[in-house]
Parts: structure tokens; sequence; C-alpha cells
């Protein structure tokens, strides 16, 4: 499990992400690259990282599932995640 710190700053990050998105994408258009520079540094989206949803890891995330392979073998052993299946030839 990642720290509750991480996780936190990463919620904060995302709630930042979403009340500047309206503002960066208007200075974006108009070409105000000096207005986007006096943003924080937290609005840009490409500074958010995806993180597993049930252990918070954001190592060797799985996009598809939202899972860190981690906790996506767990699950998919105990036959939690359906659809998925233990290969075998």
């Amino acid at each position: 499990m990642a720290k509750t710190s991480w996780l936190e700053r990463d919620k904060r990050k995302r709630k930042t992400v979403e009340k500047y998105a309206k503002l960066r994408a208007e200075l974006k258009a108009a070409g105000d690259y000096a207005g986007l520079s006096m943003l924080p540094r937290d609005s840009s989206p490409t500074r958010l990282v995806n993180r597993c949803q049930v252990s918070g890891r954001r190592r060797a995330y799985m996009r598809r599932f939202a899972l860190s392979r981690i906790s996506f073998r767990e699950l998919a052993n105990s036959g939690m995640i359906p659809g998925v299946t233990k290969s075998s030839w």
C-alpha cells in the first residue's frame, strides 16, 4: 500500500488540474504562454500519475484494469476480474 501522504498529494493534484482545466484551455487557445506559466505547476495534467485503485502503487500500472501488476495477479487468481482466465497451452 502506498503511503497515505502520496495518495493525498495525488488527490490534491487531481483537484487542481480540474479547477484550472477551463482556464488552461482558454489560455492555450489564445496562445498566451506567459499566462500559462503563471498558473500553478500542479494545474498541468502531465503532472498526474496513474495509480492502482487497490494499492495506490504507481509503478507497473495496467491502464485497462486500473490496477498494478501485483493487485491484478491477486484478483485474477481469485476470479474477481470478469473475463480474465489463467492461460494454458
